[in-house]
């Protein structure tokens, strides 16, 4: 194997006020090639003067999988394995893998899918649902909305954190990376809290808790559209960071946006968690990020503008109650998530949906469907014009559940219902029984 050179600094000092820079090493991996990844991973350890001791816990993005159609929503396992292998190498004695995967399914079937459960198998790794393992409430001094959170034992009593992203466009908070990553560490029983126009203060509420001393990121491959079944474009980069906010600032540049578009990252500068800026940043590497920054150009918008999709159906989006914002981490965003799950499974399906409209928050203007179903969506969901429709359906909560709305927009407009597919229900089932099962005995009886 070639050995590669020694990195230099690509931008910035060493310090910065008499603080030393937090630094983000850009590596290119073209390929999912573990003895290279492995060589990357060890060596930008070793420039950051990373030595992980006692318990290390790892979380990667594992939000969604399925065999059939979702392939690139998760981190991929060898960029996973390979750190272990380098930790294992190291001497770490105790490595735990653990995910909160998407709301609604357990998470324990995502990491199946995904392959995590037989890895961790073979390696002797530990890999977790956290939702299925003992927690405890803690608090959160500097949260705005969660002022506490039920945190997985794995997580809170570990001595070294390592978040391993998959770098991804978002529906609604442009990029997802080190900081959205931590929505992956609430509960079930709490994801759900604040998901709504708060979305992007609540992201940076968790990072109080959810703070990595390391990140690792899979950039091999990124993707774009809905993040839970999205579309692949090749990057062919590693990122290895000490400080999860500037890595997200490096990785928002990568993906073409200005720092402070994000909103969660803007808003984690605000609340002290550190600069936005590259100038304030040591990026280290042998890649490019201007060009690297080229490479996804124009495949942002999928799925994030709801009027941009070839298809009838037509959308009204208004504003959260008292406020003068789009509720885009609420309802609009779980449409969102339903039509990109339904077009990625059965690609062109939007297209031949039936004609009718959906509105969702308070929409100020006119809403005229004669000719086809109007789908109020929402506790807070209004037409203050005039609304005339062929027929009008409301679908209640705050924000909308899931299986309601998979539920209920296929049927209203001929789409295809991932619901219903036999395999995927009898492993929901399935999964759903030994999570129960799981969480008795762990929670109960092990009590770990």
């Amino acid at each position: 194997m070639k050995k590669s050179p020694v990195k230099k600094k690509a931008k910035g000092s060493e310090k910065t006020a008499g603080k030393a820079k937090p630094r983000v090493i850009v590596r290119l991996c073209d390929e999912y090639d573990p003895p290279r990844i492995q060589e990357i991973i060890r060596e930008s350890m070793d420039e950051l003067g990373m030595k992980p001791r006692g318990k290390v816990f790892i979380k990667p993005n594992v939000v969604s999988a399925n065999k059939n159609y979702i392939h690139n929503s998760f981190t991929e396992p060898s960029v996973v394995e390979s750190a272990i292998k380098v930790l294992k190498g190291q001497g770490v004695p105790d490595i735990t893998v653990g995910e909160s995967g998407g709301f609604g399914i357990p998470s324990r079937l995502f990491l199946k899918e995904a392959g995590y459960l037989e890895m961790g198998a073979r390696l002797g790794v530990r890999v977790i649902d956290l939702n299925e393992h003992p927690v405890d409430r803690v608090e959160l001094k500097k949260g705005k909305w969660h002022k506490s959170m039920l945190l997985a034992r794995d997580i809170k009593d570990a001595d070294f954190k390592i978040w391993m992203p998959k770098l991804k466009f978002h529906i609604f908070a442009q990029v997802t990376h080190a900081l959205k990553l931590n929505i992956g560490i609430l509960q079930h029983a709490e994801r759900m809290l604040f998901h709504d126009h708060r979305i992007h203060e609540k992201i940076v509420d968790l990072l109080e808790v959810g703070y990595p001393d390391l990140v690792i990121t899979d950039a091999i491959d990124i993707t774009y559209g809905y993040e839970s079944a999205p579309y692949p474009v090749h990057l062919g980069a590693l990122i290895i960071a000490n400080d999860p906010v500037a890595a997200d600032t490096v990785t928002a540049h990568i993906m073409g946006y200005r720092p402070e578009e994000v909103q969660h990252l803007k808003i984690a500068s605000q609340r002290g968690y550190g600069s936005i800026s590259l100038k304030d940043i040591s990026v280290e590497g042998d890649a490019d990020i201007d060009k690297l920054r080229a490479k996804p150009k124009g495949q942002t918008r999928l799925f994030q503008h709801l009027n941009e999709l070839d298809t009838p159906i037509q959308f009204y989006t208004g504003h959260a109650p008292d406020t003068s914002v789009l509720c885009d981490g609420g309802c609009e965003g779980a449409v969102k998530g339903c039509l990109g799950t339904i077009e990625k499974r059965r690609p062109g399906s939007l297209k031949k949906a039936k004609k009718g409209a959906i509105v969702q928050g308070i929409y100020k203007g006119d809403v005229i469907m004669p000719d086809g179903p109007v789908l109020l969506l929402g506790d807070c969901t209004r037409v203050e014009g005039k609304l005339d429709a062929k027929k009008i359906y409301r679908v209640k909560g705050c924000p909308i559940g899931v299986k309601v709305l998979f539920m209920k927009i296929p049927f209203l407009f001929g789409l295809p219902n991932p619901m219903f597919d036999t395999r995927d229900s009898v492993l929901f089932v399935y999964n759903s029984v030994v999570k129960g099962m799981s969480i008795a005995l762990n929670r109960y009886v092990l009590r770990r």
